[in-house]
C-alpha cells in the first residue's frame, strides 16, 4: 500500500486555506483591562430554593455534544465520587428573551431575572427530563461551579460563573442550569468579521500574549481543583462585551480527578485533542488541556488549527507531520502503542518538527515560541502545564493591550419551543 493511499485510508485531511484575522489596533486611550481579572460585578441573585433538592450522584451519560467531530465519553460510576446536594430554583423566576445555541446537546437562551434585570444564560440538556439528562445536567453544574469558583474559594474570572439550577413547574426533573451571561464565543466572532474572499493580517502577538494570558490563568485555577475541561476550543471560550475578558465555558464532559480513578476515556473534539488522548492513554491529565491552549493559541494566531485530521489516526498523522513523529528518545511510551508497531511502519514519516517554519520570527518572537512549542510538545511528561507556561517569560512584561475584536449584535434566534409534559392517570 503506497504512503498516499494509506494517509486516505486513515483519514489525513488534504491541505486546508486558513482563515484570515482582521488586525484590528486598538484605540488610543484603551484601559488596562485585558490583562487584568475582571472587577467583580454583582450577579443575579441565586434561584429561590423550593423543598426540591439533589444529591449528585455518577452519571451515566455525560452529556456530550455528539456532533461528528466529537467524541462523548461515558461517564462511569465511582466509589470516590462526591456527592453534592443542590437547592432548585423556579425556572418561572427567568424570562427567556432569545436564542444563543442550539445542538444535539440542548439549548442555550438568554433570559433576565424578572425580579432585578439582571441577563444570564440558561441551559437545557435534549432529553433532560430523562434521568440520565438530569444526571449529566448535575454533573456538569457540579464541575462548573466548582471551576468558576461560585462556591467555596476565590472566584476564577476567566471561567464562566455558575448561578444555580431551576426546575420548570409541574415538571420533578425538568431541569436547567443558570448561568453567567457573557457574549459571543471566539470562534464565531473571529469569522464574522471575514467575510468570504477577503484577507486580511494575523492577530499582533501582545494581544494573543494577553488572550493566553486569560486562558491559561483560567486553566490553572482550574486545574487546581481538580477539574479537567477536555474539550477546550474557540467556541468554547466567550467573549465579554467590551472584549477585554475572555471566559471558558461548557463543561458537558469535563471530569475530576479527585473523583474517577484511571482508567479515563478519550473526550473532546478530534481536532484539539493531545496525543495521548488518540492513542488512548489511559491516565491522561490536566496536560490534555495544555495541549487543546496550545491548539487554540496556534489559530489565534495564523487563523487556522494546524492540525486537522479526519480520524483518530489520521489526527496523529497530521502532528506528527508538523512536529515528527516520536521516538524512544522524545517520547518513550509512544513506542508501545498500536499506532507506533502497526501504523507507523506503513508511513513514511518525517521525525523532524516543522512547527516553527509555520510561526517563524515575523510572526511570534521566540519567547512567544518557547510557550507554543512548549504547549504543543507530544509527550505530556515533557509538555507545559498551565500553571508552568504563566512562569515563562513571554509573560513577563504584562504589556497593556485589550484585545481588540469587532463588537457584533447578537443574532436574534427564535426560542426552542417548550416541551409540554401531560401526566395521566390510570384507573
Amino acid at each position: 500500500m503506497s504512503d498516499s493511499t494509506l494517509r486516505h485510508a486513515v483519514g489525513l485531511t488534504p491541505t486546508i486555506k486558513p482563515l484570515d484575522l482582521r488586525l484590528r489596533q486598538p484605540p488610543q486611550g484603551f484601559a488596562r483591562a485585558f490583562l487584568t481579572p475582571p472587577a467583580s460585578v454583582a450577579s443575579p441573585p441565586p434561584p429561590p430554593a423550593t423543598s426540591l433538592a439533589f444529591f449528585f450522584h455518577p452519571a451515566i451519560d455525560a452529556g456530550a455534544e455528539p456532533a461528528a467531530q466529537d467524541h462523548a465519553a461515558s461517564a462511569r460510576s465511582s466509589a470516590g465520587m462526591k456527592r453534592r446536594r443542590f437547592a432548585v430554583g423556579n425556572a418561572e423566576q427567568y424570562e427567556e428573551i432569545r436564542r444563543l445555541g442550539e445542538g444535539a446537546f440542548g439549548s442555550v437562551v438568554k433570559a433576565r431575572h424578572r425580579t432585578t434585570g439582571k441577563f444570564v444564560a440558561i441551559k437545557r440538556l435534549a432529553g433532560s427530563s430523562q434521568a440520565g439528562g438530569t444526571e449529566a445536567l448535575l454533573r456538569e453544574a457540579r464541575f462548573l461551579e466548582d471551576a468558576s469558583g461560585s462556591g467555596a474559594g476565590a472566584a476564577n474570572p476567566f471561567v464562566v460563573g455558575f448561578h444555580g439550577i431551576v426546575r420548570v413547574p409541574g415538571t420533578f426533573v425538568d431541569l436547567r442550569l443558570v448561568m453567567e451571561h457573557v457574549g459571543p464565543n471566539l470562534h464565531d466572532l473571529l469569522r464574522r468579521q471575514n467575510p468570504i474572499g477577503e484577507t486580511s493580517p494575523p492577530l499582533p502577538e501582545a494581544t494573543v500574549r494577553a488572550a493566553m494570558y486569560q486562558l491559561l490563568t483560567g486553566a490553572k485555577k482550574m486545574h487546581a481543583r481538580r477539574i479537567i475541561h477536555r474539550d477546550i476550543k474557540p467556541s468554547k471560550i466567550l467573549v465579554a462585551p467590551d472584549c477585554s475578558v475572555l471566559k471558558i465555558c461548557d463543561f458537558g464532559l469535563a471530569m475530576s480527578t479527585d473523583d474517577d480513578p484511571p482508567p479515563y476515556e478519550p473526550a473532546g473534539t478530534l481536532g484539539y485533542m493531545a496525543p495521548e488522548m488518540l492513542l488512548d492513554k489511559p491516565d491522561y491529565d490536566e496536560r490534555v488541556d495544555a495541549w487543546s491552549l496550545g491548539c487554540v493559541m496556534a489559530e489565534l494566531i495564523n487563523g487556522w488549527n494546524p492540525f486537522q485530521g479526519l480520524s483518530e489516526e489520521g489526527q496523529l498523522c497530521a502532528i506528527f507531520d508538523v512536529l515528527g513523529a516520536p521516538d524512544d528518545t522524545t517520547w518513550p511510551w509512544f513506542s508501545s502503542t498500536a499506532f507506533a508497531t502497526v501504523v507507523m511502519p506503513e508511513l513514511d514519516m518525517q521525525r523532524s518538527n516543522l512547527l516553527r517554519e509555520q510561526f517563524p520570527e515575523t510572526k511570534l518572537s521566540e519567547q512567544g515560541f518557547e510557550v507554543l512549542s512548549g504547549l504543543l510538545t507530544c509527550d505530556p511528561e515533557k509538555r507545559l502545564t498551565a500553571a508552568a507556561a504563566l512562569e515563562l517569560p513571554w509573560f513577563s512584561n504584562k504589556t497593556d493591550v485589550l484585545l481588540e475584536l469587532p463588537k457584533t449584535e447578537e443574532i436574534a434566534l427564535p426560542l426552542p419551543k417548550r416541551l409540554r409534559v401531560r401526566f395521566v392517570c390510570a384507573t
